[in-house]
């Protein structure tokens, strides 16, 4: 494992950063566990969160059982692996799994189109593993809710085909107990985001087929450089992290377009951002984005030359490197990396949301053909709209992008009789809501991000209520036609998931954060207006 620096600004920085971090003796004493460094306020967090040191010794004691389900569920011919968890709880193992080639689902949506998918593929052969630290997290009891009636149905008992990972005591432990479920208990010292190497990325990666126990090898071959003062790459990292931000540069690129590791910068994304912002302050992370070459910068590149940071090293080490640098640019910035005091309140919000007898609808500020516009806008029109946003960006500020939609919808678009890789990537391009972040990009040099809603709520939601007051927000939703019931539940998928969407625009105007929804009446014929509107003058 190695981080180098390629740049002369960053490596001035981080040698400054580096030297006091030493010379408090910060790498020896997070290694050893100690909870002090980040201030007496984060004591007490800390003193319980800090196991994802050890998780490269400790999971192994994980191997036999893990063994023993994926052998049995290829044994009972369940090779359709459903994850249901948000965050910290599915973005590991996504991480895993793709790197490793090994098909998963992943539920982490309330969007009806993308659970009818999943719920789609061969119910007969389908393990669902329903993973959640808390035990209540909404979305995944919502999915565990309609795959137990679905298998109930079908005639196919749910015992033996659902698997349970949570932390133990909570709600979730109680009903897989009861229900007869799998059940594997993660360490309760572990927050979510730094659960990468503990039972919620291990159990759906070993049961799709990876090689779980290869992971924590070379995690563990890294370990024991993390207490020195020299040669220690999460010292390295973490150093370059908050000397950069330190000095103004608190956006970071992502880059890994070379990496052999698949989808690497959305897990770090939501470390980053969940440990970093809040306290008005934070580290910006940008995923698929171009550097604009503004002095606000810093690019950080898996495995390639692109960057003024590189970072070389096997997914294992990868994992327990960030966890590391994050936790340790903690200290330096001045922040809590373990708590997230700001992700509560959209959830509360929409608990407010689903308890009215309907969800409430303001006339439209505009409607541009399938797109309707809602918020304090003065521009009559979509081309006016976005030109509006991207001037309100201030100068240190960012755009940030939110779709409330169906992620694998654009893969229904009609390609050409004939068309080869090329052209069918393109069709899919100018189907997908994740394109408007690429041409508004074009239009400024501010950074411009994009998360699928809900999931960013578990991620870098955190980052844009208690991060600076310097994004703009502009929030996606669509029409539901065909929507999805929610055993022992008031209220459908669709209505959870617009609930979600409102919950978070209220949660960000309460802070003054400028923030548009546009809602698409037809969501194919709304995203093709999104895109040819942004590509207007």
């Amino acid at each position: 494992m190695e981080v180098s620096y390629r740049e002369e600004g960053v490596a001035s920085a981080a040698s400054s950063a580096a030297g006091r971090l030493v010379a408090d003796g910060v790498p020896a004493r997070l290694a050893a566990g100690d909870p002090t460094l980040w201030g007496e306020d984060a004591e007490a967090e800390a003193a319980v969160r800090l196991g994802w040191l050890t998780l490269p010794r400790s999971s192994r004691e994980l191997l036999p059982v893990l063994g023993e389900l994926a052998g049995r569920a290829r044994a009972a011919g369940l090779t359709n692996v459903v994850l249901a968890g948000m965050g910290g709880s599915s973005l590991a193992a996504q991480v895993i799994c793709d790197t490793a080639d090994v098909p998963l689902t992943v539920l982490d949506t309330s969007d009806p189109g993308q659970v009818r998918r999943a719920l789609a593929e061969g119910l007969e052969s389908t393990v669902l593993v329903v993973s959640s630290k808390s035990g209540s997290t909404v979305e995944t009891d919502c999915h565990l809710r309609i795959y137990e009636r679905l298998f109930a149905e079908a005639g196919l008992a749910p015992a033996g085909r659902v698997v349970v990972v949570t932390d133990p005591g909570s709600p979730l432990e109680r009903r897989a107990v009861a229900a007869g479920y799998d059940l594997v208990l993660a360490p309760h010292g572990v927050g979510g985001r730094y659960s990468a190497l503990s039972a919620f990325g291990l159990v759906p990666a070993a049961l799709a087929g990876a090689d779980v126990e290869r992971l924590l090898d070379d995690a563990e071959e890294v370990l024991p450089l993390l207490s020195l003062d020299s040669g220690n790459p999460g010292l390295d990292l973490g150093a370059a992290l908050a000397g950069a931000a330190l000095a103004g540069r608190d956006k970071l690129i992502l880059e890994d377009q070379l990496s052999a590791i698949t989808g690497l910068p959305d897990w770090i994304e939501q470390l980053v951002a969940e440990s970093t912002g809040k306290q008005g302050r934070g580290i910006l992370p940008v995923v698929a984005a171009d550097p604009a070459g503004t002095d606000d910068e810093l690019v950080v590149a898996i495995e390639s030359d692109v960057g003024d940071v590189r970072v070389d090293g096997p997914l294992g080490a990868q994992f327990l490197v960030w966890e590391y640098a994050v936790a340790i640019a903690g200290t330096l910035l001045g922040i809590d990396p373990f708590d997230q005091p700001n992700v509560a309140e959209s959830k509360e919000n929409t608990a407010a949301l689903l308890a009215l007898p309907d969800l409430p609808t303001d006339a439209p500020a505009f409607a541009d053909g399938p797109v309707e516009a809602y918020g304090p806008v003065t521009a009559k029109d979509l081309p006016g709209l976005f030109a509006e946003l991207l001037d309100a960006v201030p100068d240190d500020g960012y755009l940030a992008i939110t779709a409330y939609l169906d992620r694998l919808a654009a893969f229904d678009a009609p390609v050409p009789d004939g068309a080869d890789f090329e052209q069918m990537t393109d069709a899919w391009m100018m189907a997908d809501p994740a394109t408007l972040r690429a041409l508004l990009a074009l239009r400024t040099e501010r950074p411009v991000t994009f998360g699928w809603g809900p999931r960013f709520l578990h991620s870098t939601g955190q980052y844009h209520k208690g991060g600076p007051q310097n994004g703009v927000f502009l929030q996606i939703t669509g029409a539901v036609t065909e929507d999805v019931a929610v055993p022992g539940r008031p209220y459908t998928l669709g209505r959870l998931q617009l609930a979600q969407a409102l919950g978070d625009l209220g949660a960000l105007e309460t802070r003054g954060r400028p923030a548009v929804r546009l809602h698409l009446t037809d969501r194919a014929a709304g995203v093709a207006r999104l895109l040819a509107a942004a590509q207007e003058a």
